[in-house]
């Protein structure tokens, strides 16, 4: 009998840490959409995880479409910790049209999951409301366990850790619990792709946009700018 619980004690522990090592290396598939904000220190390019974060996705990659980070900045960056961008209602430098600013007025609700919060993983900033998470979102340094299931992972970061380990290295302040930069990191830019079209298309499709981009702002400048 001794023997029969020591094997079911035994068989018990296994399954049990089986279970946990598969959950603690759940690593979701990313969707085929890549999205590249161009800063003042280098780009940072990352994709999304729709099926864990479906209306998270949807809300930060429209933001993207429209150019709602465009001009925006990282106020926050914490070695080892975080680098989050701001939201953009009060971040950016450049105004906003009426339809970037409906869609920057939403709030998504909390979509927590088991994805671990560990280095490149992009993750919604929120107040103490689950479900008031706007466009702020943090790009994690490193590990942070604490965070896991309290706020909604919805992508992570697939090139660009060199500009991350860039920010890490800016002289910073303490204002409360956060760490900022001294100095602005903008993003310039941003633009967006499908890695499932061809890279030719793909080249094409990444310039036109661009260009798109740079001829909303402009008009964006003569209109508030020229008599």
């Amino acid at each position: 009998m001794a023997t029969s619980i020591r094997c079911g004690v035994f068989l018990f522990v296994f399954l049990f840490s089986f279970h946990t090592a598969i959950a603690f290396s759940y690593e979701p598939e990313l969707g085929s959409a890549r999205v590249v904000f161009q800063t003042n220190y280098g780009d940072i390019e990352f994709g999304f995880y729709p099926s864990v974060a479906p209306k998270t996705v949807d809300h930060i990659f429209k933001l993207v479409r429209l150019g709602c980070y465009n001009t925006n900045h990282f106020f926050r960056v914490d070695k080892g910790f975080v680098a989050q961008v701001a939201d953009v209602m009060g971040g950016r430098t450049a105004p906003m049209n009426l339809e970037q600013k409906l869609e920057a007025e939403k709030t998504i609700v909390g979509e927590f999951s088991n994805v671990k919060h560990v280095r490149g993983i992009l993750s919604m900033g929120r107040y103490s409301d689950p479900d008031s998470a706007g466009s702020s979102f943090s790009i994690l340094l490193g590990n942070a366990p604490h965070l896991d299931g309290q706020y909604a992972i919805f992508g992570k970061v697939t090139k660009g850790d060199e500009t991350l380990k860039k920010l890490e290295q800016l002289p910073t302040r303490t204002e409360g619990i956060f760490v900022m930069p001294t100095e602005r990191i903008t993003i310039h830019s941003s633009y967006y792709y499908d890695t499932k079209v061809d890279s030719c298309e793909r080249e094409k499709d990444i310039l036109r946009r661009r260009l798109s981009e740079s001829a909303r702002e402009i008009e964006k400048w003569r209109i508030n700018c020229l008599p």
